[in-house]
């Protein structure tokens, strides 16, 4: 993974896909994954879970947006507007969850502003192009 931000209600990524996982793609993978670790961590949680019911026949909650937006980068100034833009999603006027994207925790921004990196998981977005 290059950059995030993780907002209240959703989350930026910029990530390359290797290859698919089996029949699935990365991100039906991403998906499926987190939405039974969602699951897992709300049971017990009626309140908070029954928030993400679903009347449907193949599911009993739902936790993505369906069709969610998905660009693919496939050069370094789509790339880099994309990551100033999910940086600076804290900032904006109906978030305002910060003032400086460096300050916002649940970011990259303060790896690729100050050089300080906090998650080990992180790669840098300017050794790709």
């Amino acid at each position: 993974m290059f950059a995030f931000v993780i907002m209240p209600n959703h989350i930026h990524l910029i990530w390359r896909i290797n290859e698919n996982n089996g029949k699935e793609t990365a991100r039906g993978s991403f998906m499926k994954f987190t939405a039974h670790e969602f699951k897992r961590i709300l049971k017990g949680k009626g309140d908070l879970l029954s928030q993400y019911a679903v009347n449907a026949t193949n599911k009993k909650y739902e936790f993505w947006q369906r069709d969610s937006l998905s660009v693919p980068l496939y050069t370094r100034e789509v790339a880099y507007q994309k990551m100033e833009y999910i940086h600076l999603n804290p900032l904006a006027e109906h978030w305002q969850l910060a003032t400086n994207p460096c300050e916002y925790q649940y970011s990259t921004a303060k790896f690729y502003e100050l050089g300080v990196k906090e998650f080990s998981f992180i790669k840098d977005l300017r050794d790709e192009f």
